[in-house]
C-alpha cells in the first residue's frame, strides 16, 4: 500500500510524510475524519512507509506491523475465552487484501454476524503488549494499527493507557478512530491527533472513472452524494444497497408518523427492531442525514444537497414538515435513539418511544 493509492487525501500525505522526513513521528498518533474519509488507508500506506515498503507488506502479513479490530464472540469459542484479534485474521486479511476502504457493516459480514455488537476485548490488550515488546524482526519500528479503538471495554482501555505512557522502544501506535469522543480522555492526551477531512469531489469522481471504468457524469453526481466518503460512492455503485432500504423504512416511519397511525407505528418499531443493533445504529445515523438534507432542501440550493434521486424525489413533497420549528428536537430525538440503542437498550422501546415523539414534532411549523 503507497501513498500513491490513497484517494484524494494530499495534504495529509505531505504532512504524515513530513513528519517522518524530519524525524518527528510520534509513539501514539490518533487518526479522526468523517467515515470514508481514507483513515485506515493512511494508516496502512503510513504503516508501509515506516517499513520501507517491503516486499512482506503485499499480503499485509509483516512481523512488525500488528492490527488490532472490533471482533464477536462465536458459538465455538469457551465461556472464558475473550475474542482476540488473532481469532479472526484470515477474514480480516481477506478484507484488507481486497481494499483499505472498508465499513463496520463489511467487517461484520466478513465475520459472520450482524447482530451481536463488535468489542475489543481486554485480552486484546495482552496480545498488543506481547507483539509491541518483541523485537523489530527488521531492525526498524514495530507497528501496532488499532482501528475503532473506541470499542475497547473498559478493560482493554486501561491496559492499552499504561502501554502509551511507557511505550516500547522504536513502536508506533495509529489509532484510528470513527468517534474519538468515545475514547478515554487520557488516551487522548497520549496521542497526537491527525484531524483528516472529506475527500474532495474531484478525487472520487477520478477514482471512479479510472478506478470502476464509471462514464464522467455518471461518476460526477455519485461524487457529488458521495459527500467525501469513499465507501458511500462504491455503495451507491449497488443497486441493492442498504441505504435504500433505509430509504423505504424512513419514509414510512414519516408517512405514518404524519397520519397518526398509532397501531401500524407500533408495527413499525417491531421490524425496526428486528435489525441487528449495528444495523439499528446504522439506520439512525441515515435518518439524521435524511433529516439535515430536507431541511436544507428548502433552501433551494442544490449545491447544499447530498441526496440520490430517490432521495431527492420524497424531499420535494416532504421537505418542508423539515423546519426552523422542528429540526433542533428531532435530530436530538434521533441522536437520543441512536445512544439508547448503543446502550443495550430495549430496541422495541426505544423505536416505539422516537416513532410517537415524531407525530408531534411533525406538525410544528
Amino acid at each position: 500500500m503507497k501513498f500513491s493509492e490513497v484517494i484524494g487525501q494530499k495534504d495529509a500525505v505531505r504532512k504524515l510524510l513530513q513528519s517522518a522526513e524530519e524525524n518527528r513521528i510520534p509513539h501514539a498518533m490518533l487518526f479522526c475524519g468523517p467515515q470514508g474519509c481514507g483513515k485506515m488507508a493512511l494508516a496502512m500506506a503510513f504503516a508501509s512507509y515506516l517499513l520501507k515498503d517491503s516486499p512482506m507488506l503485499k499480503k499485509w502479513e509483516h512481523p512488525d506491523l500488528y492490527f488490532t479490530y472490533p471482533t464477536i464472540k462465536l458459538p465455538g469459542m469457551g465461556s472464558e475465552h475473550q475474542p482476540v484479534s488473532d481469532d479472526f485474521a484470515k477474514p480480516w486479511h481477506e478484507m484488507i487484501m481486497q481494499s483499505p476502504y472498508f465499513t463496520i457493516n463489511q467487517w461484520m459480514d466478513k465475520m459472520g454476524t450482524t447482530s451481536q455488537q463488535a468489542i475489543i476485548t481486554g485480552a486484546e490488550s495482552d496480545a498488543i503488549a506481547r507483539n509491541m515488546s518483541i523485537k523489530s524482526s527488521q531492525g526498524g519500528y514495530k507497528i501496532s494499527i488499532i482501528w475503532l479503538p473506541e470499542r475497547m471495554n473498559l478493560t482493554c482501555a486501561n491496559k492499552l493507557l499504561k502501554l502509551l505512557e511507557e511505550p516500547p522502544h522504536e513502536t508506533v501506535f495509529i489509532l484510528v478512530s470513527e468517534e474519538p469522543e468515545k475514547l478515554l480522555e487520557t488516551i487522548r492526551s497520549r496521542t497526537q491527533r491527525f484531524d483528516f477531512k472529506k475527500i474532495d469531489t474531484i478525487s472520487i469522481q477520478k477514482a471512479l472513472i479510472e478506478q470502476r471504468g464509471i462514464e464522467e457524469d455518471i461518476a460526477c453526481r455519485i461524487a457529488r452524494v458521495a459527500n467525501g466518503n469513499w465507501n458511500k460512492a462504491l455503495e451507491e455503485l449497488d443497486a441493492g444497497n442498504e441505504n435504500k432500504e433505509f430509504l423505504k423504512v424512513f419514509i414510512q416511519l414519516m408517512r405514518l408518523a404524519y397520519a397518526r397511525n398509532i397501531r401500524d407505528l407500533k408495527k413499525w418499531s417491531e421490524g425496526a427492531a428486528a435489525f441487528g443493533r449495528e444495523k439499528q445504529r446504522r439506520m439512525i445515523a441515515y435518518f439524521l442525514r435524511m433529516i439535515r438534507e430536507n431541511f436544507v432542501y428548502n433552501f433551494h440550493n442544490s449545491e447544499l444537497n447530498y441526496m440520490t434521486r430517490d432521495e431527492e424525489n420524497f424531499a420535494r413533497n416532504f421537505a418542508r414538515f423539515i423546519n426552523e420549528a422542528n429540526v433542533i428536537d428531532i435530530s436530538e430525538l434521533m441522536n437520543k435513539a441512536y445512544h439508547d440503542i448503543g446502550q443495550n437498550a430495549n430496541a422495541k422501546i426505544v423505536f416505539f418511544d422516537l416513532a410517537l415523539k415524531m407525530i408531534v414534532l411533525l406538525i410544528r411549523k
